[in-house]
């Protein structure tokens, strides 16, 4: 499993959210759209500037996120563009470097994408989050096979991390980074092209459940 370089906090609107069983709505304009299994830290106790070893007592529990990317938007929300920085030679002087920006606003957070649940598991009955086996199965087709262990950061690590930048309130969730290592038959998530194939989509996490959603195009 390999997570992000940066913790990703999850935002959305409360209208566009979706729990388990509900439908996943999916457009032709969206171009491709795949699935991405991940765990996620649920907070309940809200805190600033925590410590790592503060960390793990601001986390209520765990959930299920399926966190639906569309590599098309990405690629049409990304663009080129030369950015003006401090001449670091000439204290009065500018510099330009050419840089490359992506707007997540699209391909992670159109409506129903993101779906959360099934429901919130509290720490106390996953003893450790960092060895939970998750899987991902497109109409039972068992796509992605990870465990929780390949993380590149620990749940304390992102937590205390996010609130060096953000205030973390009770209820905020963080999702800890896409399982991604495929299963014994083969086959990745980036495959699972929903516009295209429907379907029904599952994440399930050793201790926690199955997040189960149907496909449907609009």
């Amino acid at each position: 499993m390999q997570g992000p370089s940066t913790p990703a906090m999850f935002v959305k609107p409360s209208s566009s959210l979706v729990g388990h069983g509900q439908p996943i709505r999916v457009k032709e304009r969206y171009g491709r759209v795949h699935p991405e299994p991940e765990l996620t830290v649920v907070i309940g106790t809200g805190g600033a500037e925590l410590t790592i070893d503060e960390a793990p007592g601001h986390v209520f529990g765990y959930t299920i996120m399926n966190d639906l990317t569309s590599p098309t938007m990405r690629g049409d929300d990304t663009f080129h563009y030369r950015a003006i920085h401090p001449d670091p030679d000439d204290p009065n002087g500018i510099r330009y470097v050419d840089s490359w920006v992506s707007y997540p606003a699209r391909y992670k957070g159109a409506d129903t994408f993101g779906p959360l649940g099934p429901w919130v598991v509290t720490t106390d009955e996953v003893p450790d989050p960092h060895a939970l086996r998750i899987q991902c199965r497109h109409d039972g087709r068992v796509v992605t096979d990870d465990n929780t262990g390949n993380l590149r950061f620990s749940v304390a690590e992102v937590v205390s991390f996010t609130s060096q930048y953000l205030t973390l309130e009770p209820g905020d969730v963080i999702a800890m980074g896409t399982a991604l290592r495929a299963s014994a038959k083969g086959g990745a998530v980036q495959n699972v092209d929903l516009v295209r194939l429907g379907g029904t989509v599952e994440v399930e996490i050793e201790g926690i459940g199955v997040l189960s959603n149907p496909v449907e195009h609009h």
